[in-house]
């Protein structure tokens, strides 16, 4: 199909510096969703401490922390 007859890409959603033209959902493995839910038990025992946890755990929750404290100084 000719490019001049491709209908163009909408941005379905965007949040500060990041946009997709696809559903975010399908972005979501089930690997992230266990992180998520990994971070958010650990958030709430009280997510001080990570000494206890694997390196990649703890990059992970390091990371979600900055984007969670990035949001709420929105």
């Amino acid at each position: 199909m000719p490019r001049a007859l491709e209908t163009p890409r909408r941005v379905v959603w965007a949040r500060r510096r990041v946009s997709t033209s696809v559903c975010p959902k399908s972005f979501i493995t089930a690997e992230s969703a266990a992180w998520l839910e990994a971070y958010y038990a650990w958030k709430q025992l009280g997510g001080r401490v990570l000494a206890g946890l694997g390196a990649r755990e703890a990059e992970a929750f390091l990371i979600l922390e900055q984007e969670l404290a990035e949001t709420d100084g929105e």
